[in-house]
């Protein structure tokens, strides 16, 4: 090769790597804007209002919410797959998968439904699904500016903005996506794009629905090395109790491709009553339904009995997982953060003493990094949304100890172990 030739290809391989990373920040401030609104309408416009109703009504309504589901993904999308990450997942990995424009408006009721009547989900899925589907839609509109890249890397980039926006934590958004679609690799050179949409994403967001962080974060935590201890073994118990809750999720799944609609769906619906009813009467909070923050708020009393945190552990997870059955549209992210906080709580109540912050962010990071199986996503995410950096160090060896335990398990099953598990990949896609 000449060396003119070595400098043309060069030359347009900047050029391209540009336009890539153009359409990467055009993705991230629609996918921002788009997640402001979604969270809008689900949270100020529904959700908030939900909990003025009486109890005797408001323990019906996730029912509601997965009727309403239904309906919307099987008349409008014309689909019968509730997944969202999953579905990311299987875009990612799959050539043959793709996000069909008919599908679109069908889904997002879908993901409003859900949360916004009292589903035990997160918002996380359908701002994702938001995100990598403008990614999609952009890099199937423009192919000859992303020619010479991945098939993939606008989808990446539009699902971190996604995470990115709803969580305000633009980095996490950034790991998450391109962590989740392997057990024990990243995906490769997509990271500058992805970075690229998070920021703008975050940036869009924030221009609508303010900084306000997600987790307030109180008091200095310790780092001494018995706090270091309690964050390993809180990791092991942290992975045990995954590996339980990854289990059961798919044990859900597969209820839900086995019974009809409207079995599962009132019988789904059903079990969160009782869940509701349940907490109800032991704590007058709803705290069996909704997206799980008012859960960890309660959680924070420095005078609740650890047995009451037992059992809203337990409560919250049957939740997630009788919404799954009931064919629920949402992410799995925010249960697993939930459950990680009440983990955490639960830790400090039973062992007496500690900084009840530092546990409640270990159990977090432990949690969701195994559950996931993203323990750096996990650990940025506690560093983003609380502020505080010194949270690094315990949250990593909680989250490093509680894979160790998960072993190969996840919450789905669309992961691939490693980027060696993939088909070579063609010079131009």
């Amino acid at each position: 090769m000449t060396p003119g030739e070595t400098t043309r290809r060069f030359r347009e391989f900047a050029r391209r790597s540009h336009e890539v990373i153009v359409l990467a920040a055009i993705t991230g401030v629609a996918t921002g804007f788009a997640v402001a609104l979604f969270d809008r309408i689900v949270v100020d416009g529904i959700l908030d209002r939900l909990f003025e109703l009486s109890p005797w009504v408001l323990a019906f309504m996730p029912l509601v919410g997965l009727a309403l589901s239904w309906l919307a993904l099987f008349y409008v999308a014309r689909s019968r797959d509730a997944g969202m990450t999953d579905l990311y997942l299987k875009a990612f990995h799959d050539p043959e998968e793709s996000y069909r424009l008919r599908e679109f408006p069908g889904r997002m009721l879908a993901a409003i439904a859900t949360p916004a009547f009292g589903g035990a989900m997160g918002l996380e899925g359908g701002s994702l699904y938001l995100g990598s589907y403008f990614g999609s839609f952009l890099q199937r509109r423009f192919p000859r500016f992303t020619a010479g890249s991945s098939r993939r890397v606008l989808l990446v980039a539009g699902a971190a903005a996604g995470v990115a926006a709803i969580f305000k934590a633009p980095a996490t958004g950034a790991i998450f996506a391109l962590e989740v679609p392997y057990q024990e690799d990243l995906a490769r050179r997509m990271l500058l794009p992805a970075l690229v949409a998070s920021a703008s994403g975050y940036l869009a967001f924030v221009a609508v629905n303010g900084i306000t962080p997600l987790f307030e974060a109180r008091g200095a935590p310790p780092l001494s090395f018995a706090d270091l201890a309690g964050a390993v073994g809180l990791g092991i118990v942290a992975g045990i109790c995954a590996r339980g809750f990854a289990w059961l999720l798919v044990a859900a799944k597969g209820l839900h491709t086995r019974i009809g609609p409207w079995t599962r769906i009132v019988g789904a619906g059903l079990a969160i009553a009782a869940l509701f009813a349940l907490t109800w009467l032991l704590t007058d909070e709803p705290l069996a339904i909704g997206v799980g923050y008012r859960t960890i708020d309660w959680a924070l009393d420095l005078h609740r009995a650890w047995w009451l945190l037992l059992v809203v552990l337990v409560v919250r997870c049957l939740a997630t997982a009788a919404t799954v059955a009931g064919g629920g549209v949402g992410g799995l992210f925010i249960p697993l953060v939930v459950a990680g906080a009440l983990l955490g709580r639960l830790a400090v109540g039973v062992a007496g003493g500690g900084n009840i912050t530092l546990f409640v962010v270990i159990g977090v990071a432990a949690f969701l990094g195994a559950g996931y199986r993203v323990p750096l996503a996990a650990v940025m995410f506690v560093a983003e949304t609380t502020g505080r950096p010194q949270f690094v160090v315990p949250g990593l060896l909680a989250a490093v100890a509680a894979a160790l335990v998960m072993g190969g398990a996840s919450v789905t099953t669309y992961q691939r172990a490693s980027t060696q598990a993939e088909p070579p990949t063609p010079a131009r896609e």
